[in-house]
């Protein structure tokens, strides 16, 4: 049997996306592929376990997720050296979108073990297109820090992004990380996504300061996972390329600002007027 889509070769490791909420969003070459392989390695066995029962699955499962050790890693190497294939599966959506399984697939590259991505549900596509929002251009943050000066340093550092932004954010930070986008990013557009697929989907649109006091009066928006998408950074005059704020924050090091901001803008052919007063706000904020 072929297994992926290589002849003969049955060594590989599938990257499989499983359903975000509703079950129905699974695809049939997933089925087939989680029935088919040797073994399925997931994030929570107990969770995955309850899915695989649902759609009558019986491959063995064993766990996988970011606080695996290395001898776990090589354990599953281990198996794919022996000519077996493996399924990666992560508790919901697609594996490696904020969700372990980076150290896995970078491993087999290295020994030249196939990895075949079987593509499906994906909350940060979901409510990308769902938001509104420009979807041309986009930024994905995952997650951001737990602690409240962690995350609004981690804000500022992408204030500036023209990008859509995409963050996703558990339910007890979701009012504290709202009032920290509004007070780093400003007033934007954007929109909450939230329970996406499942019974009490909520999807809304609003400016942060709308969506911090919806949140705030309505304590059922505090339950499950949600993907906050904001709009990105609009200059009222020139634009700041990411590029340019790297070089002009390095160059101010060694520079008095205004040389730092003329060498930059000349090097990228950017504003040096822009780069001198983001510098300066930037110096303001820190």
């Amino acid at each position: 049997m072929t297994r992926c889509g290589v002849r003969g070769v049955t060594a590989c490791l599938f990257v499989i996306a499983t359903p975000i909420g509703n079950l129905g969003d699974i695809t049939q070459r997933a089925l087939e592929t989680l029935r088919e392989v040797d073994l399925i390695a997931a994030e929570d066995t107990r969770h995955s376990a309850a899915l695989m029962r649902y759609f009558n699955v019986v491959t063995p499962l064993v766990s996988y997720h970011d606080h695996s050790k290395e001898s776990e890693v090589l354990q599953l190497l281990d198996h794919l050296r022996s000519g077996r294939s493996l399924a990666l599966i992560s508790d919901a959506g697609t594996p490696l979108v904020s969700d372990p399984g980076y150290r896995l697939v970078a491993a087999c590259h290295t020994e030249s073990i196939p990895v075949v991505p079987i593509p499906g549900a994906s909350a940060l596509t979901a409510a990308l297109c769902a938001s509104g929002l420009p979807t041309n251009r986009f930024h994905f943050e995952g997650f951001l820090p737990v602690k409240s000066g962690q995350r609004k340093s981690r804000l500022k550092a992408i204030q500036h992004l023209e990008s859509t932004l995409v963050l996703f954010e558990a339910p007890r930070r979701l009012p504290e990380s709202l009032m920290v986008l509004l007070d780093v990013l400003g007033d934007r557009d954007a929109a909450l996504c939230r329970e996406l697929t499942k019974a009490h989907e909520t999807i809304r649109c609003d400016r942060l300061s709308g969506l911090h006091e919806f949140v705030a009066a309505d304590i059922q928006q505090l339950r499950g996972e949600a993907v906050l998408v904001v709009r990105g950074f609009e200059p009222e005059g020139e634009a700041i390329t990411p590029a340019a704020m790297l070089l002009v924050e390095r160059l101010a090091r060694e520079l008095p600002p205004r040389r730092a901001a003329a060498v930059a803008a000349d090097i990228t052919d950017g504003s040096a007027r822009a780069l001198y007063q983001w510098l300066l706000e930037k110096k303001h904020d820190s």
